[in-house]
């Protein structure tokens, strides 16, 4: 392994000595060093941060931590490098100091993550960072930093180029793609973690360890391919994310959820100091927000969501990019703020027909983000033939669900109303018609 085997990290996920275990009866190598990190307030921090936020509403076992997360994407890492270990390319690029590096980044890259991050950065708005740029304030300083330098020997700045810079060389593009790529150690922990914490099959579908047995790098030398005996494990794995996506993250009762909360931080985040709000954990978050609204609009969402009783909006339309291309392309990919006015606008228009007020809040739109997800196709390498080919190329499933636009695919356009006003809304006969006059009033 050209020196990688004396990693200690390395070294101990064969010894075995030191572990600590996480679902599903996964053992965890631990070192003094490792330890020092994970015991740090800002690394515990995580252990009080859901991984999936609002999924639990409807998956009601899905409340594992980030602290989790972050370390199985850890285990996965070293077993990403005990693979690579043995490509003689991998290793003339990358050196044992960047291997370690790599680990650390692992380790802490979820770090940034605050409670609800991805509704809240979804909807971009001004003042709000990205989580990956909120981490340098606790990779920078403090006592994770200490334990980089003392205890790494790593510069903690390696670690925050390598998770938020744009890869400069071979050797940066090689890491950055294990790390944000379409295989990735992120994605091949949180598919198989979030699948299981839910009760789904679906993300558990692949094989993760025929997968890792052939990874490789691409033609290029930049990055990660795999070999022909990977094939079908890549192509499950695609499948798997797809799923996930349909059923679980975006499933229409979530989406709702994701719509309240999102408007509700609308409502309050020009009051709020985001800075302390983001260190906080996730029942302070939530505690933070609802002493924000006190009985405004903002307080019957975040009630809705956190009080005694769930009270979740109802959809009242649905709007998909190949049933219905028309109103999705109007509406998907909006600025929030955009999406707010004609919500505003919708509900209006939908006062006039029912008799009565509708609130501006009672009526909400969930549009696809702006951000897209990363698309997932990658080199398959056939040593036989002497030559790489995209799996697009290669497999059906890869160039439908990959290929095309994944997003499309599973995120719907969703206008929801207040569970009050829902099934009056519902028999409105020109719901459509509404909704089109809405967007042209919002575009004048």
């Amino acid at each position: 392994m050209s020196g990688l085997g004396d990693i200690p990290e390395l070294r101990e996920l064969d010894r075995r000595q030191q572990l600590i275990r996480i679902p599903p009866q996964l053992d965890v190598p631990l070192t003094p060093r490792v330890r020092q990190i994970i015991d740090t307030a800002e690394f515990r921090r995580l252990a009080r941060i859901s991984q999936l936020g609002l999924v639990e509403l409807v998956y009601p076992a899905a409340h594992h931590s980030r602290f989790e997360h972050s370390l199985g994407v850890y285990r996965v890492a070293l077993l990403y490098l005990k693979r690579l270990g043995h490509d003689p390319r991998f290793c003339e690029v990358v050196s044992p100091h960047d291997a370690e590096v790599f680990i650390a980044a692992a380790l802490l890259h979820d770090l940034g993550h605050w409670p609800f991050c991805h509704p809240i950065e979804d909807i971009d708005l001004a003042g709000v960072p990205e989580h990956e740029m909120f981490a340098n304030s606790f990779l920078l300083e403090g006592e994770i930093a200490d334990a980089l330098r003392d205890d790494w020997g790593i510069n903690p700045r390696e670690v925050v180029a390598l998770l938020s810079k744009k890869p400069r060389d071979k050797r940066s593009s090689i890491l950055h793609s294990m790390l944000s790529g379409p295989i990735d150690i992120d994605k091949m922990d949180y598919l198989f973690r979030d699948s299981f914490h839910a009760g789904v099959p679906y993300g558990q579908n692949f094989d993760q360890e025929r997968l890792i047995g052939s990874l490789c790098l691409n033609e290029a030398g930049d990055g990660l391919a795999i070999t022909g005996k990977g094939r079908t494990a890549a192509e499950m794995m695609v499948f798997a994310r797809y799923v996930m996506f349909s059923e679980v993250y975006w499933h229409h009762t979530v989406r709702a959820a994701t719509a309240m909360l999102q408007r509700a931080f609308y409502i309050l985040y020009g009051d709020l100091d985001l800075d302390a709000l983001f260190r906080l954990p996730e029942q302070a978050v939530i505690d933070q927000l609802l002493q924000a609204a006190g009985s405004g609009p903002a307080s019957e969402l975040l009630n809705g969501l956190f009080g005694p009783a769930r009270r979740t909006y109802k959809r009242l339309a649905e709007f998909s990019y190949f049933q219905t291309p028309g109103i999705y392309e109007q509406l998907a990919r909006r600025p929030y703020p955009w999406s707010v006015a004609c919500a505003e606008e919708f509900a209006s228009l939908l006062s006039r027909e029912v008799g009565r007020r509708i609130a501006p809040h009672e009526m909400l739109f969930d549009v696809p983000p702006i951000k897209l997800e990363v698309e997932f196709d990658i080199e398959v390498h056939f040593p036989k033939e002497e030559c790489y080919r995209e799996l697009g190329d290669v497999s059906p499933v890869v160039r439908t669900l990959a290929r095309q636009q994944f997003d499309d695919y599973v995120k719907r356009v969703r206008v929801f109303a207040h569970p009050a006003l829902a099934e009056e809304a519902s028999h409105v006969a020109n719901l459509d018609d509404l909704l089109g006059d809405a967007i042209v009033r919002t575009d004048r």
